[in-house]
């Protein structure tokens, strides 16, 4: 039976500081050991957290069993594949919900209130000159009976928000009553405004210094008692755009951040009844862009001109102006008095993401009756027909010291994608974030060592080795001594391969080729 011996041969180093300049030296596996390969795809399918990998990537031949699980693998892949989709196309759109609460507190802000008489003008206090500016608007004959003559056609140009101002229906003789939650109020208490109807007032109008109301009710809000003074309304002698049938008052309930709209959103009160109105506030919130389409307010920011901030309202007066200034080159009374950008856009009007807004219940009943329509033509000195055909009292009110808070809120955001991909993830092919991390691992090493074995490859051949181990056959070493055996190598012809084994370093001149020999 032959025999093998193993023989380990340590050669004689190189000078240290010539080692550290040859690159085949840093190489060597004496000094640095390999870089273990990267694991092949099977070792990462047994230890990866994938469900299902491990059992398709197993060493040996594609089986039954192996085709079963990669089927089951891919199936359960398309699933998750198709839900993420649909729930990221979900998210893409955006859709949001109204989310509806009602809160209660213990006082509220009142809001501003708006009140038009419908007639615009009072017919005594026109002159002809006003008659001849607003006879496009009234249809009005001069009041003298020989018509307008032709010195009078050079009357000087008009001031309108002196007409309006003049003409217009005046708060002191209107009003005959004002309550505000028990206390008395005024003319003073309200302020000058102008509308489509003309001259208008507000009550509770300053936004800075707003009146509140520590009760819900009736009579804990405003009541007024109103004459529309219909004697002073202007005769029909013939229909013009601005022609109104109507008598009585028209009304809006809105915050102070806004100006009256009121010939759009505004209601009418009749004279002879008596009006409530029962309010309830409601403040919504809306999103901005992608998820709606409000206008998000910016501090400093004044988006309207004439206008302190944005609200529906102020921005459609706005658009109108704009429009009368394009075709005449003027405004009307009631429009802002600021400058105008020359624009040929479409006027758009976004809802602004924070509005104020009050609803209203309304109901009412017949006044005066029998008993106090005497009374109250006695103490205003008009007959009784009078009273019935021009008073009317408006009773302003909240149901309840309660607000409704309308929010819209994101129904699918950010957070509810990642968890519907992650729990299905999770439901079809067992897998995490730290899976994906896993795959990235692997694949980083699987690139990292192709590319080390490429720069390998570039690299120029070992100049020296440093050790090497023999292998020896018995039949070789029995017709030969040591000695001769040695003698027949010469310096460095040994195989680069051979590693050395001997736990003794001697140091000896650098004379010879071996420092020792063991068998």
């Amino acid at each position: 039976m032959p025999i093998e011996i193993v023989c380990k041969i340590k050669f004689a180093e190189e000078d240290e500081k010539q080692k550290e300049k040859e690159e085949g030296d840093k190489e060597s596996l004496i000094e640095e050991p390999a870089r273990p390969r990267s694991r092949d795809l099977a070792a990462f399918a047994s230890a990866s957290t994938l469900h299902g990998l491990g059992h398709i990537c197993q060493s040996g031949r594609l089986g039954v069993r192996q085709t079963l699980w990669a089927f089951a693998f891919l199936a359960s892949l398309a699933f998750f594949l198709y839900q993420a989709a649909k729930s990221a196309l979900l998210y893409l759109e955006h859709p949001h919900v109204m989310a509806l609460d009602e809160e209660a507190i213990r006082e509220m802000v009142f809001p501003a209130i708006t009140i038009c008489n419908i007639n615009r003008y009072r017919h005594s206090a026109l002159t002809d000159a006003d008659i001849f500016h607003l006879a496009n608007m009234t249809g009005l004959p001069p009041k003298d009976r020989d018509g307008h003559k032709a010195t009078d056609l050079l009357y000087p140009d008009p001031d309108m928000a002196d007409i309006v101002n003049r003409t217009g229906h005046q708060l002191d003789d209107m009003l005959k009553s004002c309550n505000f939650s028990g206390e008395n109020c005024s003319s003073r208490d309200f302020t000058v405004v102008y509308t489509r109807y003309g001259k208008c007032y507000t009550f509770n109008g300053d936004r800075r210094n707003p009146r509140v109301t520590r009760q819900g009710g009736m009579g804990n809000g405003l009541e007024i008692m109103l004459d529309i003074q219909q004697e002073e309304y202007l005769p029909i002698w013939r229909e013009t755009n601005e022609t109104s049938f109507e008598a009585g008052i028209r009304v809006q309930i809105h915050s102070q951040d806004e100006p009256p709209y009121i010939h759009q959103l505004g209601f009418g009160v009749s004279p002879g009844f008596q009006t409530f109105v029962s309010c309830q506030e409601q403040r919504l919130t809306y999103l901005p862009q992608p998820w709606g389409n409000c206008r998000a307010s910016v501090q400093g920011e004044q988006m309207l001109p004439g206008y302190d901030t944005y609200s529906i309202a102020a921005c459609r007066l706005q658009c109108e102006k704009e429009a009368v200034v394009r075709s005449c080159h003027c405004r009307m009374v009631h429009m802002p008095d600021a400058a105008v950008e020359d624009s040929q856009e479409r006027c758009s009007c976004p809802t602004p993401c924070n509005l104020t807004r009050y609803g209203k219940e309304i109901s009412m009943v017949r006044i005066p009756n029998k008993g106090s329509a005497r009374y109250l033509a006695r103490k205003y000195n008009k007959n009784e027909t009078y009273i019935r055909e021009n008073f009317l009292v408006l009773d302003i009110f909240f149901e309840a010291l309660n607000y409704e808070a309308i929010e819209q809120k994101k129904a699918y955001d950010l957070a509810g994608l990642l968890g519907d991909i992650g729990g299905q993830m999770g439901l079809f092919i067992g897998a995490s974030i730290l899976t994906i991390l896993e795959i990235l691992d692997y694949v980083y090493e699987v690139i990292r060592d192709r590319v080390s074995r490429v720069l390998r490859r570039s690299k120029p051949p070992l100049k020296k080795p440093s050790g090497s181990i023999a292998t020896l056959g018995l039949e070789e070493l029995k017709d030969q001594s040591p000695c001769e055996t040695l003698g027949r190598h010469v310096e460095g012809a040994y195989n680069a391969g051979i590693l050395p084994n001997h736990h003794h370093r001697h140091h000896y001149p650098h004379q010879g080729v071996f420092e020792d020999f063991a068998c």
